[in-house]
């Protein structure tokens, strides 16, 4: 029998919690919703009012897995959903996570959160900037820090603040807060110090996605910038081997960081660093902390 659940006055069925999902760690269901109710408090912060997409793994990260944006089969009557801008014609529907039973009904169906670059307010039109730095082997994260540094800089003379998060897979995110603008010109704009980027660091930066080019060297993925792209919203769980989360950096840690496996932190790390941290990637909600691209 799944048990039901009251959250917040909402009746949920949480199924199969002593299903394992990742084999590696013997991680059951239950201890990742476990891990989702702890983190819910930065978590919603940064799903508040954008359209998540889904990746679903529901026999953990050895198992099926699928990509939807739409809301699943059985969503609850009282689950937020926006109409958003389709990239192929009208409108399409997403569910919007405000709130912990909305999470907690999420969280129960295994996913990974991607969120875009705007809210379901003003679908297109980018309240922050990121760059995802992706390791060709040899290169690692520790690579990826280097250009992370470089990119924190350059960002830092157009009077842009990035912050950085693990993706909780092989690389770094950079997020930067924004004024409101077009996702276009912000797309622009961050191709823009790719490009600059493997200018000034030959050695260690590609801008473009095809695979020849990138063993080695850090990919400097601009391309979540676009209006239709999504990132791992920050504290998702990852669909690793292990149980992985993308979890927000200090500045001392990319600095610092000699080895790949000193930035990567699992389900039982993240309560540990907020308590010590609180949310490092509190200021990306933070209106007085929004730059303006130049």
């Amino acid at each position: 029998m799944t048990p039901i659940t009251e959250v917040e006055g909402r009746r949920l069925a949480l199924s199969n919690l002593d299903k394992v999902l990742y084999a590696a760690t013997g991680t059951t269901k239950g201890e990742v919703l476990h891990y989702y109710a702890r983190t819910a408090g930065p978590l919603l912060a940064h799903l508040a009012d954008r359209p998540v997409s889904f990746l679903r793994y529901p026999d953990g990260p050895d198992g099926q897995r699928f990509f939807t944006k739409n809301p699943p089969p059985g969503t609850p009557s009282w689950v937020r959903i926006a109409d958003v801008p389709s990239t192929t014609a009208g409108t399409s529907r997403q569910v919007v996570v405000g709130d912990l039973p909305t999470l907690m009904w999420a969280a129960n169906l295994v996913v990974e959160f991607h969120t875009p670059q705007w809210c379901a307010d003003e679908p297109g039109c980018a309240d922050r900037l990121v760059f995802d730095l992706d390791p060709g082997a040899p290169a690692t994260a520790v690579e990826c820090c280097e250009v992370a540094l470089w990119l924190r800089e350059r960002l830092s003379a157009d009077g842009l603040e990035a912050y950085a998060k693990t993706s909780g897979s092989k690389g770094l995110h950079l997020l930067v807060p924004l004024e409101r603008a077009p996702s276009a010109e912000v797309s622009a704009y961050a191709k823009g110090l790719a490009v600059e980027a493997e200018t000034a660091l030959p050695r260690l930066v590609v801008h473009r996605m095809r695979r020849s080019l990138r063993p080695g060297k850090v990919f400097v993925d601009h391309s979540q910038n676009a209006a239709a792209k999504t990132t791992a919203t920050p504290y998702t769980l990852r669909a690793r081997a292990e149980p992985t989360v993308s979890t927000p950096l200090t500045w001392e840690e990319v600095e610092g960081c000699t080895a790949a496996e000193q930035l990567v932190f699992g389900v039982n790390d993240i309560a540990g660093r907020l308590e010590r941290y609180g949310d490092l990637l509190g200021p990306l909600a933070d209106p007085d902390r929004a730059g303006r691209l130049p």
